[in-house]
């Protein structure tokens, strides 16, 4: 599984996207607003998923709006700054 379906498959089960599977989120979607619009306590969990699984701190709520557009940037990220 690469790093991108992981994510899909944790992002439904963290955020309860039951009715979602991981092939109904594109790699280059947005995840905020027009596309699967995820909100502000979204992003809280987003956050909660990225220190649980992958040991990786969001400090700063602003660099989250760069890191959270898509399933591509969230990736990106993870692989920079996984340890």
């Amino acid at each position: 599984m690469t790093l991108k379906e992981e994510l899909k498959v944790k992002l439904i089960e963290q955020l309860n996207l039951e009715e979602l599977t991981p092939e109904d989120i594109a790699d280059d979607a947005a995840l905020f607003g027009a596309g699967l619009g995820l909100d502000s306590i979204d992003a809280l969990e987003i956050i909660v998923l990225l220190d649980t699984h992958y040991g990786i701190n969001v400090a700063n709520p602003e660099e989250g709006k760069e890191i959270f557009q898509s399933v591509d940037t969230l990736a990106s990220y993870i692989a920079k700054h996984q340890s």
